[in-house]
């Protein structure tokens, strides 16, 4: 009989989200479950652990660790019927926020045992030099993407949420601004930067497309038209108060498809460096099983 559950850990976390994962554990065993765990050694060893899991009959494999483990595990498991589950021990665990996940790894993981699952619809982008990469939750492009193209892992291990804030005023004084064209199911916007959203939360609880749903098909593209260092600034003094979605100069989209186009701008994909514009952008070919509460 084929392992019910896999979890999917990131050693290089650190000590402290290793305590958080054996508290997962104990409950687990607790109810009488057996999960493996298997470690990451790599950069997209959780894709290929995912994908070798739903080979192999595996029925919920977990990402346990941020958004960008939950990235790479969803992208092992696309195409097939296993389901993805996520024990959120990041540093901003937006997906786990977006559909209501608890914090804490105990009551994560009652949530695990209870197996409830719902359709997500990813992300898929496609670049210039053939290279597919799965998203769940966000793609952006321009000055966010900036930032986290330039974070550094141990800053963001040693002081979480912190490194962004400080990454953040790093680039502000350095960052060019070039244009960004949107091709958006055929009709063309132009912006200083770009996020293109399945959900309605960004870098934690903060409010960035209202109208969201990682549930249903489709994106949310919110268009930043200002740039400068003066503009992103007041974007940012916006976002923690829930203001960002009425700002003047913000606009958001629905698009089915879309394309983002320009000069050497960087791209992030759930909170991880994701190469360079050109990219395409579309549903993924198949929608995949989420747990949820």
């Amino acid at each position: 009989m084929p392992t019910r559950m896999l979890i999917v850990f990131n050693p290089a976390a650190g000590a402290r989200r290793r305590r958080r994962l054996l508290a997962a554990l104990d409950l687990l065993r607790g109810l009488g479950m057996r999960p493996e765990v298997a470690d990451t050694a790599r950069r997209g060893h959780a894709t290929d652990l995912a994908h070798e899991a739903a080979a192999a009959g595996v029925r919920v494999v977990v990402a346990a660790g941020g958004d960008g483990t939950i990235a790479e595990v969803a992208a092992g498991l696309a195409g097939s019927d296993s389901a993805l589950g996520v024990l959120p021990l990041g540093t901003a665990n937006v997906l786990a926020l977006e559909l209501g996940l608890p914090r804490s790894p105990v009551r994560a993981a009652e949530v695990l045992a209870m197996g409830r699952t719902a359709l997500l619809h990813p992300g898929l982008a496609r670049y210039a030099d053939g290279r597919e990469l799965l998203f769940v939750q966000m793609l952006g492009a321009g000055f966010d993407a900036a930032v986290v193209h330039n974070l550094s892992a141990p800053l963001k291990r040693g002081i979480g949420k912190g490194a962004y804030v400080w990454q953040t005023l790093r680039e502000l004084p350095r960052y060019p601004f070039a244009p960004i064209r949107a091709v958006l199911d055929g009709g063309v916007e132009e912006a200083a930067s770009v996020i293109v959203t399945k959900g309605r939360l960004y870098a934690g609880r903060f409010l960035l497309a209202p109208g969201a749903d990682p549930h249903e098909q489709g994106f949310h593209v919110v268009l930043f038209r200002e740039a400068g260092t003066l503009a992103a600034m007041r974007y940012g003094a916006a976002l923690p108060l829930g203001l960002l979605p009425r700002m003047r100069g913000v606009e958001i989209r629905r698009a089915a498809e879309l394309r983002l186009e320009g000069e050497e701008v960087p791209a992030q994909a759930d909170g991880d460096a994701a190469g360079v514009l050109p990219v395409a952008i579309g549903p993924a070919p198949k929608p995949m099983r989420i747990v949820v509460p």
